[in-house]
């Protein structure tokens, strides 16, 4: 594997866990606190795991992206990060209000804040892997 996914799973690592962290301990504590019967205590909690799952999902991400990389730039980046959003936060969130007694307010939260994540991620990769030079073909006089 290149050096490129490497460092682009770390690079996106570090969008997840600190957007993570920014949103769940300001635009979700209040919602969390209302329920409090649907989590664990906090000295219960496995904080530890939650980096295991930013690093697994880190290098998938990179590595999926390597595999269609065309070299267009942020927008690609963003476009790839806004279909991976789209295809994790939305079962994340609305499989959680189907399953969870939790209000449409979270859902919905959990939804865009998963896709606002995985757009950053996407703009950070892209970030890592450049913009291919564009060559212009010349015509023959």
């Amino acid at each position: 594997m290149n050096n490129r996914i490497w460092i682009g799973t770390a690079v996106v690592f570090v969008v997840i866990a600190v957007l993570e962290f920014l949103f769940m301990t300001t635009l979700l504590a209040g919602d969390f606190a209302a329920t409090p019967n649907l989590w664990r205590p906090e000295a219960e909690m496995k904080v530890w795991l939650f980096y295991v799952v930013y690093a697994f999902t880190a290098f998938f991400f990179t590595l999926i992206f390597s595999k269609g990389y065309e070299g267009k730039g942020l927008a690609e980046g963003a476009r790839f990060g806004f279909y991976a959003g789209m295809l994790m936060a939305v079962p994340m969130a609305y499989g959680s209000y189907a399953s969870m007694p939790i209000t449409y307010s979270l859902a919905l939260k959990w939804f865009l804040i998963g896709l606002v994540e995985y757009v950053a991620a996407g703009v950070a990769v892209a970030a890592v892997f450049g913009k291919r030079a564009t060559v212009t073909p010349v015509r023959p006089a």
